[in-house]
């Protein structure tokens, strides 16, 4: 009967100390991203990936619900950390898939367009913007989830897809395409989830 008060203090700091340390990996996972946006270094970024991965692996694991405060700080840390720490995972994934691709005055890619004044074919930069739609696009997609609304990145697909189809004649821009937008979404998926297993 002596231990009875001990184990009711651990029943109620238990989850809160649980997830508190689910909110320092996320923190740290936003700290490393907000310092390779600042000198971009891979380090940094697998730095973050794997806190990332830590902290979703520790939210996946049945127990208790977060508390309330903490699972409003954990919605608010994620969303910062979807759309600020999926550009420079793209960009890690795509300099690994890269086949010489040259990178554009905008933030495209230049492939070979065929002129019809010239008989040589010149370079035209497709897939311009992409930094800015990625973030919409990861802002929008954790959003999506951690409002109970998934269906929303298959809407962001389509969306996408469709304002992009004029620029994927070419293999090299369909690649940078397709990686780009999966690596982005696994990316805003991912911290989203945290926040998923923490209120549920």
């Amino acid at each position: 009967m002596t231990y009875a008060p001990n184990v009711l203090l651990l029943t109620l700091i238990g989850p809160i100390i649980y997830w508190c340390a689910v909110l320092i990996l996320v923190l740290a996972s936003l700290c490393c991203v907000l310092l390779t946006l600042r000198r971009p270094q891979r380090a940094l970024v697998y730095a973050a990936a794997s806190t990332l991965t830590a902290a979703l692996v520790m939210a996946a694991i049945p127990g208790p619900h977060a508390p309330v405060l903490l699972t409003a700080l954990l919605g608010i840390a994620t969303l910062v950390l979807a759309v600020l720490g999926g550009g420079p995972a793209v960009q890690v994934v795509l300099a690994l898939a890269a086949r010489g691709s040259i990178p554009g005055e905008h933030g495209g890619i230049l492939v070979s367009a065929l002129d019809d004044d010239a008989p040589h074919a010149s370079k035209k930069e497709v897939l311009r913007g992409g930094r800015t739609i990625g973030m919409l696009e990861r802002l929008a997609t954790a959003g999506g989830i951690i409002a109970g609304f998934p269906t929303a990145v298959a809407v962001l697909v389509a969306i996408k897809g469709v304002g992009r189809f004029t620029e994927l004649d070419a293999p090299e821009a369909r690649e940078r395409f397709i990686i780009g937008t999966l690596m982005s979404l696994i990316w805003a998926c991912a911290c989203a989830a945290v926040v998923h297993f923490a209120a549920h």
